[in-house]
């Protein structure tokens, strides 16, 4: 994530209006307005379709009430951590499935999550399906050091377990780095190099591209300054989550939440 933030800060500016920020990109990129334009700004020109014209106002809406200097100020006041991480499991009848989210490696392979045995599996290998998978986002560089305060404990303690799977997801929103020239060289640039090493378990390094509004409001995600960690069992399921910066008794709580579920289900 810290390669990401050399390359452009991401820093997101806050929203004076709508009106504006549509009128001032439209000046700027006259020419390409259309191609700019994500699915988000297309479905407001569907004058004919009223509940698309619907959602964006929401969304817009949404996104104007909530900016980067409210995510700043309660990060100053609870440092990440929005809430206390699970202390148990949550029962499989009560979890709810991780919403699909595509992403890349850094060779551009893409990857379909979660990696589960329903649905689609035409991107795992029935036998590569993990019985646990570790999930951590960042959407900001800032929340890289407190993503490695779960991960890495999390590999130390099951790098010999093949059915788990730890993935750690960057999420790259810029409009510039999001187009398919500069997305293929910014992989380029993050691709690692070194030998992966003889853990069964390996940190699988992968990056989403684009818009994650409505992914972020299917987690009920507000602040993008801080990570966010989410165990799933074999079917996709959340079974325990937590936030910002683990403690001992957090990571204590994944250990044997994952270990359960290993054990058992």
């Amino acid at each position: 994530m810290f390669r990401i933030n050399r390359l452009i800060n991401q820093t997101r500016a806050s929203l004076i209006t709508s009106k504006q920020l549509l009128t001032h990109e439209h000046k700027l990129f006259p020419q390409h307005y259309a191609q700019k334009s994500s699915t988000r700004f297309l479905d407001i020109y569907q004058l004919g379709n009223k509940q698309a014209v619907e959602k964006e106002r929401a969304r817009l809406a949404d996104e104007m009430n909530r900016g980067y200097f409210a995510d700043v100020a309660e990060l100053k006041k609870h440092g990440g951590k929005i809430a206390t991480a699970n202390k148990i499991i949550i029962p499989a009848l009560a979890a709810v499935k991780f919403p699909d989210l595509d992403v890349s490696y850094s060779d551009g392979t893409p990857l379909k999550l979660p990696v589960c045995s329903s649905g689609d599996v035409a991107n795992a290998d029935k036998a590569a399906i993990p019985k646990v998978s570790l999930v951590c986002l960042t959407f900001r560089a800032s929340s890289q050091a407190m993503v490695d305060s779960w991960s890495t404990p999390f590999f130390e303690a099951f790098s010999d377990s093949k059915n788990v799977h730890l993935y750690e997801v960057s999420f790259i929103d810029s409009w510039l780095l999001c187009r398919s020239p500069i997305k293929r060289i910014l992989l380029k640039i993050m691709r690692k190099s070194k030998d992966a090493g003889e853990n069964a378990l390996q940190r699988q390094i992968v990056y989403s591209f684009g818009d994650h509004y409505y992914f972020r409001k299917e987690l009920k995600i507000l602040n993008l300054l801080t990570g966010y960690i989410f165990l799933l069992d074999k079917f996709g399921r959340i079974r325990w989550q937590g936030f910002g910066m683990a403690t001992p008794e957090e990571l204590s709580s994944l250990l044997s939440c994952t270990s359960l579920l290993l054990e058992g289900e």
